[in-house]
């Protein structure tokens, strides 16, 4: 069984400065997700990143918040991570393999560190991964625009990391 896994959808990011590449698409498309995921039994976590304190994602930060796009129904674990590795530092490897989950299905942003660090770190842990071509996103940076990053993790991340899916293609 896969279960889905959404990093760092959060008020801070979706409605921070930084323009994010695709947001409203990718909105759409982890609602989907969280849809299928829910009709097939599949379990659904949800990162938020937390900072140190003084900084303005600190603990209890309404930037740390769950977008409000994101249609929850009480049955997520929702938990905190205070690294780009969402298996760090965290219950996550736990509760995954306490539900039955043997995969994880990455989604969610920022594509160049979480997405990226978190694909890297199931593999090493035993588990399946999958990441969604279409269901991670980034800012534009002063090297590279975010379209060139989210492809190039694709192609990067796929073969050795992960297995790369479309989203229209995974069943959980």
């Amino acid at each position: 069984m896969y279960a889905l896994l959404i990093l760092d959808i959060q008020v801070g990011l979706v409605h921070g400065p930084d323009k994010l590449w695709r947001c409203e698409e990718l909105l759409e498309t982890l609602n989907t997700l969280m849809d299928n995921a829910r009709s097939a039994g599949a379990p659904i976590f949800l990162a938020r990143h937390i900072g140190p304190a003084g900084s303005p994602i600190e603990p209890g930060s309404p930037l740390t918040m769950v977008a409000q796009e994101l249609k929850l129904q009480g049955g997520e674990v929702v938990f905190e991570k205070r690294r780009p590795n969402a298996f760090e530092m965290t219950d996550l490897a736990d509760n995954l393999r306490s539900c039955g989950a043997t995969g994880v299905v990455v989604t969610g942003m920022k594509t160049q560190y979480c997405v990226d660090s978190t694909c890297r770190a199931a593999r090493d842990l035993g588990f399946d991964a999958v990441l969604i071509a279409e269901g991670h996103t980034c800012s534009d940076t002063p090297v590279m625009k975010a379209e060139d990053i989210v492809a190039h993790h694709n192609a990067t991340l796929d073969g050795p990391f992960c297995q790369l899916v479309r989203a229209e293609e995974w069943s959980f």
